[in-house]
């Protein structure tokens, strides 16, 4: 239970539109929310300890309910506690407008990090080390949604020489050549970049020419830092964003604002 409240994130539920309806006002036609409050104690009780705790409580977007910042296993999430404390909602709450996953967008804002923690001695430079703008991206190299965004990366810089990406070489253990790989890559230095992509194309790569223990070292910070996953990336105010971005959203992302 306790997992499954931290990392509401990684489903797509609706919330019943029923429960958030049902507390816009009362009989009286007063604005429920001037009778209703929550408090952090309040709702770690309501939790019975289904979390390791409750960090804050704010009234959710949808009227009619509370967004719970709850914390477990060094990650932060959220559930949802309607007016009447009766009903937990642990799914997503998405704008059927926009379709904008309101519930990632807060998950994210919760858990940035601070990017200074991340060493780029080692990372593979995919445009101008010294741009203005760096993105850093935990890559494996046999990983499909990983060579799909290499392509978009390039695209990125193509279009934006103030944005450069840095990749740090996170083999998953389901690509069990993934690791010699990425200390091939590693090892090469400046030429890391031609060997990432010719695994990215499916071409064998050379034995590492050095004894490297950074591989190793990146995937124990991934895990201190909550990643699990390739690709993901951290952007440079320390959102950390899993998953395949085409360049446009990326931009997007970076920038703060919606592209045309």
């Amino acid at each position: 239970m306790k997992g499954s409240l931290v990392f509401v994130v990684a489903a797509a539920a609706f919330l019943a539109p029923a429960a958030s309806l049902a507390f816009d006002t009362g009989p009286t036609g007063k604005d429920c929310r001037e009778c209703h409050t929550l408090t952090a104690v309040e709702a770690a009780k309501l939790l019975g300890g289904a979390v390791e705790k409750v960090n804050g409580v704010a009234e959710a977007v949808p009227r009619g309910l509370w967004i719970v910042d709850v914390e477990g296993g060094g990650r932060k999430g959220v559930v949802y506690i309607d007016f009447s404390k009766k009903y937990l909602f642990s799914g997503s709450v998405i704008d059927i407008a926009t379709r904008d996953n309101l519930t990632q967008a807060h998950v994210i804002e919760q858990n940035r990090i601070d990017v200074s923690r991340i060493p780029l001695g080692d990372a593979v430079v995919i445009g101008k080390r010294d741009a203005a703008h760096r993105i850093i991206i935990f890559d494996d190299p046999e990983c499909p949604y990983c060579i799909r965004l290499h392509a978009e990366v390039k695209k990125v810089v193509e279009q934006r020489p103030d944005v450069a990406f840095f990749v740090k070489m996170f083999p998953l253990a389901m690509h069990p050549k993934a690791k010699d790989k990425a200390k091939a890559i590693v090892c090469a230095g400046d030429r890391g970049v031609q060997l990432l992509e010719d695994s990215f194309a499916g071409k064998e790569l050379p034995a590492p020419a050095c004894e490297t223990q950074q591989v190793e070292e990146n995937i124990k910070l991934a895990g201190q830092l909550g990643i699990g996953s390739t690709p993901t990336l951290v952007f440079p105010d320390g959102r950390v964003m899993p998953g395949f971005k085409p360049s446009e959203k990326i931009l997007e992302i970076l920038d703060g604002k919606p592209r045309k």
